[in-house]
């Protein structure tokens, strides 16, 4: 039974990391409480890129905040203003769900596409980001690895036995 489940979150896992990424989707674990209950920590969210020129009010995007003007990293929020900057190109401002202010920078978006948020999985972003420390994932490999070895080594060891013994 314990097998069986490890084996299925093991899949789930996978397809999580993997089968996105082939459909052309970016994902991005949330590792802040801005979203609230939209999008909560832990969280992964998955991102389709879109023509800039699709963005509307309302869809959450994640993006770099320009340099010095917020958090380093990436920013998973809403749109929540739509202007043009100074020369002339769209400008956004957004806002976390749970945040009480607008975001303090506005910004443009310098390429042709923008991720777009379109899906997330609650928790399974602890699972991943659990995966980036270095001895997780060799726990997560090597064990599986030694496990079959050591079945491996002694069924040919048993058979050499029964060999002996006829």
């Amino acid at each position: 039974m314990l097998r069986t489940l490890a084996a299925a979150v093991a899949l789930v896992l996978g397809a999580l990391m993997f089968v996105p990424m082939a459909l052309g989707y970016e994902r991005y674990v949330i590792t802040g409480d801005s979203m609230g209950q939209t999008i909560g920590r832990g969280s992964i969210v998955f991102a389709r890129p879109v023509p800039v020129d699709s963005l509307r009010l309302g869809d959450v995007i994640t993006y770099t905040p320009p340099r010095g003007a917020g958090p380093g990293g990436k920013v998973t929020h809403r749109i929540v203003w739509i202007g043009r900057g100074a020369d002339g190109a769209r400008a956004f401002r957004t806002r976390g769900d749970a945040n009480a202010a607008t975001d303090r920078w506005r910004f443009e978006l310098t390429g042709w596409t923008q991720a777009r948020v379109v899906a997330h999985v609650p928790w399974a972003g602890y699972a991943l980001a659990a995966l980036s420390v270095r001895w997780v994932r060799m726990l997560v490999i090597g064990l599986p690895a030694a496990l079959v070895a050591v079945a491996v080594l002694a069924g040919a060891w048993r058979d050499a036995r029964a060999e002996t013994a006829t």
